[in-house]
């Protein structure tokens, strides 16, 4: 079976009457044979198909997660048709197959092997195809096998289902996410060429360190996922203010995750590096480039909200990822922050923090973790709760007296509940989703009395369930690093 991604390029010479529908970068799966349909019927790949097109409009919009989907089934069909199994077989054959497919991925060929995240991951994305498939009357069975489970955040209790697929994990408190600060800072200057004194690394012969280090310390000071640090453009960066200020950075809707606009922030002293940067290092890549994309979208007239590309008018906030990759500068170059040496935009963030990991792990601490593009917003997630509940409430009388140009942020913060401060930072849609997630991240070491929810607030199950599924998304990327390497 194969896995192509859809692209309506050309479309005109197809043969057909109108544009298709299906959205470019679609995962579509195909049999070798090519066929769609036999004797039986559909073949089982045009049902995964069918799925795979609801995707966006089922709670999957991001593009870069359908391939995750498609891979997952393409994976389990391929394997269970090898045993003889048919995808929508009966529930005894499937149980049988289910057995033998988690044998395979645990303790099968090394290359086959799934950790215990990627397991549950495979296990939650088949176990919502077998729904969707019995609900839409292709499948009478699925393999799963559920208990019932009471699950409690807090104050609030439901009873939900639990997948007996899955796997036994460590708590939250053993697999930790995030950096401390010792290792926060050693990294930071790994990025930058600097040993863990901060003098300069003389061992170490490494490229565009300014602009490793200006992205790695905006990401962490603002908590922006890897697509939107990554996809930033020049204009969208906040000017510098006339003086040293905790400052709010808006987060265009056109990379964010949903599509939706938050507003998070970012010190002075990270703003003023990526300044740096744009000022000094990145004109040096930028100027005389000859880099084009296949599809150049070329920009003429600029401004912090919006520019002319290719004579029409748009916002920034408007253009999808895809499209600012396309962006050229008038200037030449691409659009995006950072840069490539030869002008063209640089998005290789993992392997950029994972090669600086590996150093430090060689060289100063092989206790070291793996960092990858998420660990940073998890290290922002902690290191902003650890400011609102460690004393930093005691300080906004006084940031209120010394600045007039802060005291919104210091009304915000003197006014909300902490979480509810970090919710918005961090894009999520309730303070539940934001509590499931900090849990998983250990939480309760930096607040173990210090916080205390306000009583009273009804427990809905379709909320806790929307916030436990949007908890586990911002994990998404960590799988994804994971299976990868």
């Amino acid at each position: 079976m194969k896995m192509i991604l859809f692209s309506s390029l050309g479309w005109e010479s197809w043969d057909v009457e109108r544009k298709p529908v299906t959205p470019d970068g679609m995962p579509v799966l195909i049999d070798d044979d090519l066929l769609l349909e036999d004797a039986g019927g559909p073949r089982p790949a045009v049902v995964v198909n069918r799925l795979l097109r609801e995707l966006p409009s089922s709670g999957c919009s991001s593009p870069s997660s359908w391939p995750t989907y498609a891979r997952a089934l393409r994976y389990w069909t391929e394997f269970i048709v090898e045993l003889g199994i048919e995808l929508f077989d009966g529930r005894t054959r499937l149980k049988e197959a289910l057995s033998a497919y988690a044998v395979h991925r645990a303790c099968g060929p090394i290359e086959a092997r799934f950790d215990a995240a990627t397991w549950d991951q495979h296990v939650s994305i088949l176990a919502a195809f077998y729904r969707w498939a019995t609900a839409e009357g292709c499948a009478s069975a699925e393999p799963f096998t559920f208990r019932q489970a009471k699950v409690a955040y807090g104050d609030r209790a439901q009873v939900q289902q639990v997948n007996m697929a899955v796997r036994r994990r460590p708590k939250p408190h053993v697999t930790i996410k995030y950096l401390e600060s010792d290792f926060e800072s050693l990294f930071l200057k790994a990025l930058a060429g600097l040993d863990p004194d901060g003098r300069e690394d003389t061992r170490y012969r490494g490229r565009e360190l300014a602009r490793n280090a200006a992205v790695g310390k905006m990401a962490v000071s603002t908590g922006l996922r890897r697509q939107e640090f990554t996809y930033l453009l020049v204009p969208e960066i906040p000017p510098l203010p006339a003086r040293p200020s905790v400052l709010p950075f808006p987060v265009p809707a056109g990379v964010t995750k949903g599509r939706k606009f938050r507003e998070t922030w970012i010190n002075y002293q990270a703003l003023l590096d990526v300044h740096r940067y744009l000022d000094l290092a990145r004109p040096l890549a930028a100027e005389g480039s000859v880099w084009r994309p296949s599809r150049p979208l070329m920009v003429t007239e600029v401004d912090s909200a919006g520019g002319r590309v290719d004579g029409t008018w748009v916002r920034w906030s408007s253009l999808r990822p895809d499209e600012r990759l396309r962006l050229v500068a008038p200037d030449g170059g691409s659009m995006l922050v950072a840069l490539r040496h030869d002008g063209g935009p640089f998005t290789a963030w993992a392997t950029v923090f994972a090669r600086a990991s590996a150093r430090i792990r060689g060289r100063f601490d092989p206790r070291f973790p793996i960092v990858n593009p998420h660990r940073l917003r998890h290290t922002f997630a902690i290191r902003t709760l650890e400011r609102l509940v460690g004393g930093y409430y005691a300080r906004v009388a006084q940031m209120v007296e010394d600045t007039d140009a802060d005291a919104a942020l210091a009304l915000c913060l003197s006014k909300a509940d902490p979480m509810a401060v970090l919710r918005d930072l961090l894009g999520h849609s309730s303070v539940l989703t934001t509590e499931i997630y900090l849990r998983r991240l250990d939480m309760t070491r930096i607040y173990r009395d210090a916080y205390e929810r306000p009583g009273g607030r009804r427990s809905v199950q379709e909320q806790n369930t929307a916030a436990a599924r949007e908890a586990d998304e911002e994990f998404d990327e960590d799988l994804e690093y994971e299976e990868v390497r």
